[in-house]
């Protein structure tokens, strides 16, 4: 499978999921990572934007590539009621 056709799936895999609630996981390096809660709120062709939950009424706005979910710098997990869903790249 080439790289193209996964990125597609996980854009496709993403896109099922646009409006409802998401826990990030990102990787920062040097054994840093943040954990943060928010709305997926649109895929590009490229990349998708997360709107964080913020305490001030300034929602934060942060956009992933589908490749970092490709080499796992970034975790997904779809939040529903009752369930957890985590968003894997097939390689």
């Amino acid at each position: 499978m080439t790289v193209k056709n996964v990125l597609a799936g996980i854009r496709q895999d993403l896109d099922a999921f646009v409006g409802q609630k998401i826990k990030v996981k990102a990787n920062k390096g040097r054994k840093k990572t943040v954990e943060r809660e928010g709305i997926l709120e649109k895929t590009y062709p490229h990349i998708f934007v997360v709107v964080l939950d913020e305490a001030n009424d300034n929602p934060r706005r942060v956009s992933f590539s589908y490749t970092d979910l490709l080499t796992e710098t970034v975790e997904l997990v779809i939040c529903r009621t009752g369930e957890e869903t985590r968003i894997a790249a097939v390689k």
